[in-house]
């Protein structure tokens, strides 16, 4: 039963990013840049970006929670939504997702690289397009500001998801969550995209980039800053996520007076052999 349910779980992931989150970001970006800015925007950008978000989450949600970011599902894990076994699984199942749509989006818009660079990809200058599948920062962007942008930008992110999905906050109903959920990166990314594209998503940004190492601009992508550069949309999410959860326990979470409606927990004790259940005494409770 475990089993089936990894396989779900898995499936549901690759889904989520293979069929909308990341196409439609991948999409807007493609077609901003090869119409050399006649078709879309910085506000398209965000728009497509947080709308692909919000029908990603309808689509996946009902068999993997659409998560599709493994700072998502950290968050969660720490908050105790998820179980910890799952975290590596969702990130795989992200990163595979979304390499296979770049992959798709790659096939979608061939002509109209190849007729934008002359078929030479690069990372770099006029007619660079790796910028169509990851980010990059700014050239005056140092690597450590880059860094911190990550990372505040994540605990944004982190912070407004757990207090949307928080139920004793003020949670909206169900069906208005994935629309919460992508008005915060739509936010964030009129906000804070200016420094490095904010990628504030491990899979989305990493999982491209191995996509365009193979298909051919070679090793810029990765070596880019002489290697000080893609692992900052890696570790800084992460940590982002780390912070701002911890942050919502302590300040938010740990705060909220237990419900009437909550029963108390059951303890098992033992009396003659027998297992006689008990509610835990409202004094004992930590």
């Amino acid at each position: 039963m475990k089993d089936f349910e990894i396989l779900k779980e898995n499936q549901g992931n690759v889904l989520e990013h293979l069929q909308i989150d990341n196409t439609f970001a991948i999409g807007a970006g493609a077609q901003l840049t090869l119409s050399n800015g006649q078709m879309g925007n910085f506000l398209s950008l965000n728009i497509a970006g947080g709308l692909g978000l919000t029908f990603g989450i309808y689509f996946s949600g009902g068999v993997s929670g659409g998560h599709l970011n493994p700072a998502v599902t950290l968050g969660f894990c720490i908050m105790g939504k998820t179980a910890w076994w799952k975290w590596p699984l969702y990130s795989i199942a992200q990163l595979a997702g979304s390499f296979v749509a770049a992959a798709v989006q790659f096939g979608i818009y061939h002509d109209a690289i190849n007729h934008f660079d002359g078929g030479i990809r690069s990372t770099y200058g006029n007619t660079s397009t790796a910028g169509i599948f990851s980010t990059f920062p700014q050239e005056f962007v140092s690597t450590t500001n880059a860094f911190f942008d990550q990372v505040f930008g994540t605990f944004l992110l982190l912070g407004c998801i757990h207090a949307v999905a928080d139920e004793k906050n003020m949670m909206p109903p169900k069906g208005i969550i994935p629309i919460a959920m992508g008005m915060i990166v739509t936010a964030i990314g009129t906000s804070f995209a200016f420094n490095c594209g904010y990628a504030i998503n491990c899979a989305r940004d990493f999982g491209p980039r191995l996509f365009t190492v193979i298909a051919g601009w070679g090793l810029e992508p990765i070596s880019y800053r002489n290697y000080n550069w893609f692992w900052v949309p890696i570790v800084g999410p992460l940590v982002g996520s780390v912070i701002a959860s911890y942050v919502y326990i302590a300040l938010i979470q740990y705060h909220w007076p237990k419900r009437e409606d909550e029963k108390p927990e059951i303890v098992t004790i033992h009396v003659n052999g027998k297992d006689n259940a008990a509610f835990e005494p409202e004094s004992e409770k930590i």
